[in-house]
Parts: C-alpha cells; structure tokens; sequence
C-alpha cells in the first residue's frame, strides 16, 4: 500500500478521484497496481494543465460572471462547492436511514438541476449518557445507508465522515462508506461487532465490500474491527505497508520481503478499535479537527454555503420576530418568549429575525444572540437575520448569531450605534463571538469582533495551494488555527482606530452576510417560502404578563400584599386583607411563572415561609427558628422569582440580581410607609375604618380601668353582708353591696334564699360566706 502525504487540507472539490478546484491538485486513490499508473496519471494532469493555461491565457482575464473571492469561497460559481451538515444521532436504526436517505436524496436532485456539487458531512453524534444504546445500530440500516451513499446517485458527491467521539457499532460501516473520514482528538472507530453475538458471513462480506469500494481503511482492519476471532498485523514490505492475518503473512513472507517484525495492530479475541491519533499516522484518515469549523476549512468550503439539514423535518414552519428600535430587555424577553411558544406550540423550524435597530443593550443583545446561537438546536431550526435598513452596534451580535444573514440593499451592519460600549462590553461580545456564536455559524469570528472592538486589526489571508479561497483573521484568531503555516497574508481589510461598519455589497464580499435581495418578497422566494411567516406580536396576557412583571408593578404588587397580610392578621375572620393579599401575591407569581423566571421552587420556598411564619406567631412563643427561618424562605423565594439563576456568574446576572434587590427593598420601604399611614388615617376614614380593630379612646380608657378597680374583690370585702338569690350547694349566688356575685358556703352546706350572709375570707376569685346569726 502507498502511503499518502500527511497533509493537513483535504480537497474535496472533485469528481471521484481528481480535483476539480482552480489549482487542480489531484486526489490520488489509495492503492496503486504500479508505480507506471501513477507515473501516467501524472503526465495526463500535465497534459491537461497546460491545455487550461493556453485557454486562460487565450481568454486573458477572468470574466467579469466571476465574483470577488469571499469569506473562503472561490472565484468561479461553477467551481464553487457547498457544503451540507447531517448530524446522525446513535444508533442508526431503519427509520433513521430512511430519512437521511430522503433528504439526501431531494438535495441531490435539487444540485443537479443547479449543476451543483455537494459534500455531505456525516457527524456521527452519541447522546450523552447514552453510549451503551449508542452501539446498537441495526446491521440491515446501516448496510442500506452505506448502498446509497456509495451508489450512483451519489458519484458525483462527496461524503465525509466526521467522527468527534467514540463510535462503535455497525455505524462503522457507514462511516466505511464515505469517501473520507475525519476524526476529533478524543474521536474512537472500532468494535463494530461489539452488540453482535455472532458474527454471520454476510456481516463480513459487507465489511470487505465497503473497504474495497472505499479503500479509505484497508479490508483486513475493517474486518478486524468487526470480528473479535481476526487478529490483524502491520508489516512493512520492501515497497508499501500491509495489514495482513497471521496466516496471510506467511504467504506475504514467500511474495516479498518482509522488514523487521511484524507489529500487531489488533489482537485475537478482542475487537478492533483505531484511536484518532493512531488512525491518523497509519493514514487511514485524512486529518484531525476539533470541531466543525475546523472541518470546513480543512474541506474548504466556505461558510456561507453551508447548511445544516434538519432530517426531522419535511418543510419550512416559519416565523418572524422583530427586533425594532433601541433594544431593551423587555424586548428581548418577549423576542424569546414568543420563539419559545412557536416552537413548542406550532413546532416552527424557521426564524427569521428581522432587525432595523440601533442597538442600545450589549448584555441584552448577549442573551438573545446566545439563545439563538445555542439554545436552538442547528439541525432543527435554521435562523436567518434579515437587516432591512440597520443593524448597528450590539444589533449587529444577533445577526452574527444567526445561521445566514440576508440584507436588503443599501442596508448597513455593525457600527456606531445608541450604546457606547465599554472594555468589559466589549470582551464579553468577543468571548461569546469565540466560544458560543462560531460553534454555530462555523465562521471565523474576527471581521465580527471588529464591529465591536476599534483596536483589532483584521487582514486577508490566502490558502497555500489555493488562492481563491481567502479568510480573515485577526491575530490571536490566526495563532489558534492549526494550520496557521497554511496560510498567507494578504491586504488589511480593518486598520486599528474605529469599529468596522459596512453596507450590503461590502458584507456580501466580505462574507459577512449570505445574499443581498430587493425586498422581503425575495427573501422569501430564495429559501422558498409559500407564505409570509407568522409575525410573532405580543398577545393581550403577553402585555399583561410583561405589566405585572415590571419593577415598579412588582414593587406595588409586594406592598399591597404585605399589608393586606397584616391587615387579615388583625381582624378576625378572612375579609377584605386576607382578598388582597392572596391576589397580589398570586398575581406576582403568576407573572413571574409565565416569564419563566419562576417555577415552583420559588413558590414552595414562598408558601413554607408563610407557613413557618404562622407557626412562630400562634402557636410557637418566642422568635426563633421558625421565624427567622421562614423569613428568609420568603424573601429567597422572592428574589429567585425574578431571576433565572441561583448565584449570579456574570455582569448580566450580577444586574439582574441587584434588579431583585432594588425591588425587595423598594417594596420594604413602600410597606414600612403604608403601614404608618394605615395606623394614622385608615381608623377616620369612613366605613374603611370599620376593617381594622381601633383602638379605645382615652375617656373609654379610664372608664374601663374605673370599672376594673369596682369589679375586683378583696380582703375589703370580708364582713360585708348580703342576700342569697340562688341556693347555696354549697356554691351560688348571692346580692351583696348592690353587686350579684358567685359564692360559695364556708362549710359546704345549703343555704336556702333568702338567707342573710356574710363574707367571712376571699381567695382569689372565690368567695366564702356564712349565714348571719341572730
């Protein structure tokens, strides 16, 4: 076997076999009769060469169809390749295959009424946590998937596998199938009889036909992946590398000479595995990437003529939201409420966002870029920005998030805006640029943080061996690339000194927007919508909701609700506080929870704090535990309700929580207030004052303490003489000094009335008597 350079770019442009890109480098395949082959081979391409040198040189320059070379795309349209993203979620099964086989199918016959040639990315993905089902890939799928993708339909296309996690299982024999593989740092390819009990012979048939048609990774390692009883060698012949079984080997020895000893690659009994290092230096794969960025430039296509395919979906369900004027958060809460019920509600999986904005609020302009860019998932929803007339500033980041950006012309992006953004904006705009929005758009982030950041420079670079395809990079964005010698340097396309602002032809050429269209009418014709998408607007409870859930009615929300509390506490009966209270704080959840910044967390915290509230003042004495502790159940469950996080990481939340504070401590101050007016003026006002319990006059004071002292019985007492009225038995009743009293007879005997008695001792509340004597 010829061993291949290990270069790290691989061209993809072709048709099976040679390079159709502008410097026409050949693919050579993997295994060779001869070295006469190669030899003929070579001199063909030669001969062909010059035939297109003599015809550019007859035509002189390119013709004025050609456009400017963009964001790493070529120069010619015809040469121009599109890329397309599959995402095969573990294990493949018939109804997966069956979709995949659809989908690709309806974009094959779309690219050739287009002329077009497609690379298909396979990106083999194991659920987390599921890695044990992961491996139960049905073998009947998988050889049906591998048919069609190495069948005639596809001869003109090319497939590439992209493996960034271990995979195992008869997906391998997918992956097989394509016409290159590439494999991320922690990426694993083996095991493929790993679910399997027994190995059939079909199963080994299929392994070798896959390997022969490919010749990606040899027949004996294919097999040797799938079959535990195979044990394979690495031997070095005196002209090429072979992998051979043991009893291959000595029929190899008496063929050819045989160099130093073998090495084994996979043992007997145990299933082949090829790590991504391991694969890569036995040049099975064509290179390493990260991530899918890495990919596309090592395929060099460029990014904005990628798309991910949605294999759940069959048609477009597109909405349209709108972000007008200043941003605020209000704006972007509602921006996200309203996606998150369309897609929940109408299973949308097209969202356009039309901007016209001036920007205004970097960190909320942070939260609605991050959710497009990561909360939806790329392979279910497809994000389009539509800029009508402006997206400046920190408006400039939603669009940067979306998957395609489409302007009308003369429309602006990036910018001067209504916001004048900090150091601290600015650093946080180009992490979430590096770290959130490029894993998305698969773009390079530079000439997108030079809208934002004024001291980046930002220069053109060539691809070595093909000087169509350019890129912008700023510094630190070319020193991470992996292949940073790969490049060449070209024109600075942002000098240092102000932020990048561009119009429509400047960011098509650039890359940073898709396509320029005329209208909204045409954008719709380009991603062939039948009807207008659905203008997500705020219903009347959207409205309501955001009314209930703002600051200052949230504030008045606290206070009225406290003071109805304390109100019912102090009368009797549920009335008129008890009403009040229940419905502000209802009303304040409630709006919380449909803002999703509570749930019911938030109003079980709430409700034990009342609750240990209760407990302390009716039934516990004292202020302890419960008090304290169900005091601060409630005001916890009061802060979470306004936020969607515990512990504040970052500036945003940190501004959120502060937010949580204001309010508490405007509602403290406003009860503290209220509670001070009620005392003074509500006991006045008429018929409101009968809901309180008011307090007895100074005149109704002393003539209660008055009463108090004529009503006790004392030692003073003791002699004073009277009449029974009821029968003493021994206890009754008896009129002494005017007052009717209870008594009781000093010896327990009867006393009839109305016999005389006297008060002969008194203790406590009892008193004694004796008849009086004559």
């Amino acid at each position: 076997m010829r061993r291949r350079p290990r270069e790290k770019s691989i061209f993809i442009g072709r048709t099976k076999g040679i390079a159709v890109m502008p410097a026409l480098f050949p693919v050579l395949p993997r295994k060779w009769g001869s070295w006469f082959t190669v030899v003929a081979l070579a001199g063909v391409i030669s001969v062909l060469s010059s035939g297109m040198l003599k015809a550019q040189d007859a035509s002189g320059e390119p013709s004025d169809a050609k456009r400017t070379a963009t964001t790493g795309e070529v120069e010619s349209d015809a040469n121009a390749i599109s890329g397309r993203v599959l995402r095969i979620g573990l294990p493949i099964t018939g109804p997966v295959t069956a979709r995949i086989k659809q989908h690709v199918g309806d974009l094959v016959q779309q690219a050739a009424d287009r002329d077009e040639q497609l690379v298909f990315i396979l990106e083999f993905e194991v659920p987390p946590d599921e890695e044990e089902y992961a491996i139960r890939s049905e073998f009947g799928a998988c050889y049906d998937l591998a048919e069609f993708l190495t069948g005639p339909a596809m001869a003109k296309h090319t497939t590439v596998a992209y493996i960034p996690q271990p995979v195992a299982g008869h997906a391998v024999l997918v992956a097989l199938a394509c016409d290159r593989i590439v494999m991320g740092p922690e990426g694993e390819l083996g095991a493929a009889g790993i679910a399997e009990s027994r190995i059939s012979p079909p199963m080994v048939s299929a392994y070798r036909h896959m390997a022969q048609r490919r010749r990606t990774i040899p027949e004996e390692v294919a097999v040797g992946m799938l079959d535990p009883a195979k044990s394979v060698l690495i031997v070095e012949t005196d002209t090429e590398r072979r992998f051979v079984t043991p009893e291959q080997l000595e029929r190899l020895r008496q063929e050819r000479t045989i160099r130093g000893e073998p090495k084994v690659l996979f043992s007997e009994n145990e299933l082949g595995r090829l790590a991504a290092r391991e694969a890569r230096e036995l040049d099975f794969i064509d290179a390493l990437a990260d991530d899918m960025t890495e990919v596309l430039r090592l395929l060099e296509i460029p990014p904005d003529r990628v798309e991910q395919i949605d294999l759940l979906g069959e048609r477009w369900r597109p909405v349209l939201i709108e972000i007008k004027g200043p941003i605020r958060a209000n704006a972007v809460d509602r921006a996200i409420r309203l996606v998150q019920d369309a897609i929940r509600r109408d299973d949308a999986n097209f969202v356009c966002v039309r901007i016209d904005s001036p920007g205004g609020s970097p960190a909320d302009s942070l939260r609605l870029a991050t959710y497009l860019s990561q909360d939806l998932a790329a392979d279910r929803v497809r994000t389009v920005a539509y800029i009508p007339s402006k997206a400046l500033a920190d408006a400039a980041l939603i669009a940067a998030a979306c998957d395609h950006v489409i302007m009308k012309e003369g429309a602006v992006l990036g910018g001067e805006g209504d916001v004048v953004l900090t150091d601290r904006d600015i650093t946080s705009i180009v992490s979430t640029l590096k770290d959130v929005i490029v894993e998305r758009t698969h773009r390079s982030w530079s000439l997108t943080a030079a809208m934002f950041d004024p001291n980046l420079e930002v220069v053109k670079y060539n691809r070595k061996g093909n000087a169509n395809y350019v890129d912008y990079f700023c510094k630190e964005e070319l020193a991470s690339l992996p292949d940073t010698e790969n490049w060449e340097p070209g024109e600075v396309v942002h000098p240092p000194g102000e932020v990048l602002q561009v119009e429509a032809d400047r960011a098509r050429e650039l890359g940073l927007a898709r396509e320029i269209v005329s209208g909204f009418a045409e954008l719709r014709h380009l991603y062939g919508l039948d009807d207008d998408p659905t203008l997500l607007e705020p219903t009347w409870a959207d409205v309501l909701i955001e009314a209930l859930a703002s600051p200052y009615v949230a504030v008045f929300l606290l206070i009225f609700g406290v003071v109805g509390l304390m109100i019912e506490l102090q009368t009797p009966g549920v009335g008129v506080g008890g009403f009040l209270a229940a419905t502000c704080f209802v009303l304040f959840f409630w709006s919380r929870f449909l803002g999703q910044t509570a749930g019911w967390l938030e109003v079980s915290l709430f409700v034990l704090g009342i609750v240990c509230l209760l407990l302390e003042f009716f039934v516990i004495p004292g202020f302890g535990i419960f008090g304290l502790g169900g005091g601060l159940l409630v005001l916890a469950s009061l802060i979470l309700a306004g936020q969607t996080f515990v512990i504040p990481r970052n500036s945003y939340q940190l501004q959120q929580f502060q937010n949580s504070l204001y309010v508490l401590a405007g509602a403290g101050i406003g009860i503290v207030a209220a509670i001070w007016a009620l005392n003074k003026w509500l006991p006045g006002i008429p018929v409101l004052g009968r809901i309180v319990l008011q307090p007895p006059s100074k005149e109704e004071q002393e003539e209660f303490q008055q009463r108090r002292r004529l009503s006790t019985i004392d030692e003073s007492w003791i002699g004073k003489r009277g009449k029974v009225t009821a029968a003493l038995m021994p206890s009754g009743k008896a009129r002494i000094d005017g007052r009717l009293i209870d008594v009781i007879a000093e010896d327990y005997e009867s006393i009839d009335p109305p016999t005389e008695v006297e008060i002969t001792e008194v203790r406590g509340n009892r008193v004694f008597v004796r008849p009086v004597r004559k």
